[in-house]
């Protein structure tokens, strides 16, 4: 391909190119996102304005743009898109969530979700200038809010307890409610403009609805079934659901335009109900295309804006409509509908804290141009639709932004950020592990014990010790287990290559000075060949020594101590008295835990506590618990 014609905006009608740059737009956004610990959203927002409407004021046409390059298909692509995320948001939500949310988010869902509709409504018609039509469907998708961008911004924060439980299962309910909405709104809208009676139109609308739900939860009874019985091999189970997403769409849009929509959140919703054996696997295949396809309808709905369109939504009525969304419809929905459960700091805290997410955008992307459509058919014209779609990236900007730099300021003022040092993940649980475990929570230390088998982790539950059940590197840990509560991670499991990877999983989170494991083997150690910085966490205790090693040691009558130093007994003497202990970690008079390895040695001194494995013969008589901070 001519490179100048490539820079002529040539490119942009070129299917393969096209996809080519829309996949290495939206993957690579999402990399450098990871790398820097950034909001995925933004970055590949921005990826897609600078081909397409950027790139188009500097060289007069866009080096992508979808709607020109795909033509026709362009709209089936994105709704076939935006089918297979919400039919992700439906496989995350499983009815026994909403015991877990509590009374608050149950609220928020069923009495805040529909009044957020309601008063994002007249703030999308009366603030942004919207039309009616277009401010319905639009304000149905501002309900949503992002679990994928909450997550991260709980975690800076350190925000915990109840504020933070409320934020992660309304993002999660929301996720596939707030689309509900949309179709609904839509639905109605497309109907009666084929001049149908009110009353007719919501009979219809309901009729279709209700068999768009029926075949979702058929194919999902059918698929659970299929999968229960053994009926499918397992490497096409995966497969096998991607194209029963697109089937399930597909049936559901012969009965009526845009129920497949409802369709495929109700097949998600009841997969996730079966307690399907093996719905891990399908939701790691799910996570991947998922991820695959919110880079390509992200990448695809920026480049296809024009600078004309984001001229006109860069004024007054914007700015007054965002403020009226955060400072209005926000507070008011959620103090309304939660009067009663919440402390006033907390009503004050997730009354300001709702940042839109992917779910937002995509949806609010396809009904645009779907409202657009409509205007260019003659049958009504849409005064606001083209709007919505930079109207939605807008208020994902804005939101993003904004509540990400102002949730740890604010939960800290109104008290409800975590005070009390953040503890230690182990992932693993061993014989080992698990002593290791008592001994640093009765050191006042936090500890959550995490590996995927119930039996193992059987001695942490009668011990007393936190324990989360399931994989640490899959999206469900994203959700459930709680990342404000540990700050350093040690990987004990029994397997050295997957202790790497949980190291490198956490490292950008909690920093690669935070993630440990043990020594790979008794005599060269992986560090010496300069690689741990990139491959694995830092060694635990000493160079060669390994689980092996450690669990002979334990079962020869080695145990765990805690050994308070002071000026009449220093870190010298605890060396000479016991020359074969291990040092572990130590904790710092200040309440500070550092774990110990090679070029990690303990500092002592006055008030150091040092936690030790060691032989009996060099045992002395434990501590007895201390208060978390050893003030």
């Amino acid at each position: 391909m001519d490179f100048g014609l490539i820079l002529a905006g040539g490119a942009g009608r070129d299917v393969i190119f096209a996809c080519a740059l829309i996949g290495a737009l939206g993957l690579g956004a999402q990399w450098l996102a990871w790398r820097l610990q950034a909001p995925a959203i933004v970055l590949m927002s921005l990826a897609g304005l600078t081909v397409g409407p950027v790139w188009s004021l500097i060289f007069q046409d866009p080096l992508l743009s979808p709607s020109e390059t795909f033509g026709d298909v362009f709209r089936p692509i994105v709704s076939l898109a935006v089918a297979v995320i919400l039919f992700e948001g439906g496989l995350v939500l499983k009815f026994e969530n909403l015991r877990d949310a509590g009374a608050a988010v149950r609220r928020m869902v069923f009495v805040g979700g529909p009044l957020a509709w309601l008063l994002g409504t007249f703030a999308a018609h009366y603030a942004a200038g919207l039309d009616w039509a277009s401010a319905v469907v639009f304000a149905g998708v501002m309900v949503v809010t992002g679990p994928t961008v909450i997550m991260p911004l709980m975690r800076q924060s350190k925000l915990s307890g109840r504020p933070a439980q409320f934020l992660k299962w309304e993002g999660i309910v929301n996720d596939p409610i707030g689309a509900l909405f949309a179709v609904a709104a839509f639905e109605i809208i497309r109907v009666t403009s084929l001049g149908e009676s009110m009353i007719g139109t919501a009979a219809f609308i309901i009729t279709a609805a209700a068999l768009g739900t029926l075949l979702g939860i058929a194919f999902g009874i059918g698929m659970a079934r299929a999968f229960r019985e053994g009926w499918t091999p397992e490497y096409l189970k995966a497969p096998l659901i991607l194209a029963s997403i697109i089937l399930c769409y597909a049936l559901a849009e012969l009965i009526e335009k845009e129920i497949g929509l409802v369709a495929v959140t109700a097949y998600g919703m009841t997969l996730a109900n079966s307690r399907l054996a093996g719905l891990t696997e399908l939701q790691k295949f799910k996570e991947d295309i998922a991820v695959l396809l919110v880079a390509g309808v992200f990448v695809m709905l920026t480049a296809d804006l024009t600078p004309e369109t984001i001229s006109r939504a860069l004024n007054w009525n914007t700015v007054l409509f965002l403020i009226c969304m955060l400072f209005i419809v926000r507070p008011l929905s959620v103090w309304m509908s939660t009067y009663g459960t919440l402390t006033r700091n907390e009503a004050l805290l997730l009354g300001w804290i709702a940042p839109r997410g992917i779910v937002a955008v995509a949806v609010s992307g396809l009904f645009g141009s779907l409202l657009v459509d409509l205007s260019r058919e003659g049958r009504f014209f849409f005064s606001g639709a083209d709007q919505i779609t930079p109207l939605a990236f807008a208020m994902v900007f804005v939101t993003v932004v904004l509540h990400g730099f102002t949730i740890g300021p604010l939960a800290r003022a109104l008290g409800l950020a975590r005070k009390e040092k953040p503890g230690v993940l182990i992932v693993g649980a061993n014989a080992w592990s698990q002593e290791l475990a008592k001994v640093l929570q009765a050191s006042g230390t936090e500890v959550i014990v995490a590996d995927t088998s119930y039996r193992r982790l059987r001695p942490s539950r009668e011990a007393g010790l936190d324990i989360f059940l399931g994989e640490v590197l899959s999206e469900d840990a994203e959700l459930k287990l709680d990342h404000a509560r540990f700050s350093s991670v040690v990987a004990l499991s029994t397997n050295d290559s997957y202790n790497a990877l949980v190291c490198s999983h956490f490292a950008p989170e909690v920093g690669r000075h935070m993630v440990y494991q043990l020594s790979l083997s008794e005599g060269e150690d992986i560090e010496d060949r300069g690689l741990s910085q990139r491959a694995r966490g830092r060694t635990l205790i000493r160079r060669g020594r390994t689980y092996d090693g450690l669990i002979r040691d334990q079962y020869r009558g080695w145990s765990f101590s805690r050994t308070k130093l002071s000026e009449k007994y220093s870190l010298a003497q605890f060396r000479a008295e016991r020359p074969q202990a291990d040092i572990i970690a130590e904790f710092r008079p200040d309440g500070s835990l550092t774990m110990i390895g090679p070029n990690r040695d303990p500092r002592g001194g006055d008030g150091a506590i040092l936690i030790s494995f060691a032989p009996e013969s060099e045992q002395v008589e434990p501590l007895a618990p201390e208060p978390a901070g050893f003030d």
